[in-house]
């Protein structure tokens, strides 16, 4: 197509229906900039409820009107291990699991395994293998090496869950089992939050679990039941204490369908504790590939 044109496309309205269903949902998608013939648009789907059949409309929008739409059936089936419902992270792969750094803290979380780990800097503290007991394993720690200082902060970002929209027939609301290892040995260890945020609260982040102090040469597991009511992250914030033997540790992070088993949930909240709070989960994208080749009117 002509990126030039008078009536180029400025948009696409994007509509989804369950197959043999009469609404549709829909949400435009702008374009920015000009787009090329034959280019291909990507677009992640996260508002679907449960894997079945599904109408997709596509239709192209200019400034002087709407073009012709297309239709198209998918089908797709959940993942294997899809983020919601059941997710696990070992941190074992190149991009962490889509786990992030908070650009607002002191420092960073380091991917790291016990083989490469140079403990020249830091004796008497982190773990000796990963929580499998595997040393080629890998995990996420904070280095308390100088310059660090004590109170600084390490923030690692989950990323974000969608859950299903309200039921308008009857009651969805699911509990699920958050858990992690987590590894804090050192005469200088600092302390280990771990934090919900929800959507549209920036600001303010919901204190889940905390832990401080030497807990051993030894990796130990919490478990959280939780209640969302919307999109969420978990955030681990460790925060170093007042020596460079204070590094700390986390492993597979697991997210689980139904409450945690009693004997597995924490009871001693101010040290070791866990206090659930929210989260109900369901994420299943699924991308639209949009093959643009002229614009229709």
């Amino acid at each position: 197509m002509n990126p030039d044109a008078v009536d180029r496309i400025v948009a696409y309205r994007l509509g989804i229906r369950q197959a043999g269903q009469q609404r549709w949902w829909e949400q435009e998608i702008k374009i920015n900039g000009n787009i090329q013939k034959g280019e291909l648009i990507t677009y992640n789907l996260t508002e679907l409820i449960k894997p079945e059949a599904y109408e997709v409309r596509l239709t192209p929008l200019t400034k002087f009107g709407e073009g012709d739409s297309t239709i198209r059936v998918i089908k797709y089936s959940a993942p294997v291990n899809p983020h919601l419902r059941e997710f696990h992270c070992g941190f074992e792969d190149g991009n962490i699991c889509l786990f992030t750094q908070d650009d607002t803290d002191n420092f960073d979380w380091t991917k790291q395994s016990t083989a490469t780990r140079n403990t020249k800097y830091t004796p008497n503290t982190g773990p000796n293998a990963d929580r499998s007991g595997s040393k080629e394993g890998f995990y996420m720690y904070i280095e308390t090496s100088r310059p660090r200082l004590e109170g600084e902060k390490a923030r690692l970002l989950s990323p974000v869950f969608s859950i299903a929209p309200k039921n308008p027939y009857g009651p969805t609301n699911t509990a699920y089992c958050f858990s992690f290892f987590y590894h804090m040995y050192g005469q200088h260890i600092g302390v280990l939050n771990v934090y919900l945020r929800l959507k549209g609260q920036t600001t303010i982040e919901n204190p889940l679990w905390s832990s401080s102090g030497n807990k051993g040469q030894r990796w130990n597991e919490a478990h959280v039941n939780i209640y969302p009511i919307t999109s969420f992250q978990l955030i681990f914030e460790g925060i170093r204490g007042p020596g460079i033997e204070g590094d700390i540790a986390i492993d597979d992070v697991s997210i689980a369908e139904g409450e945690c088993a009693k004997q597995d949930l924490t009871t001693k909240n101010s040290v070791d504790g866990a206090v659930g709070i929210l989260v109900h989960i369901w994420l299943f994208p699924v991308i639209v590939l949009i093959s643009i080749l002229s614009p229709r009117r």
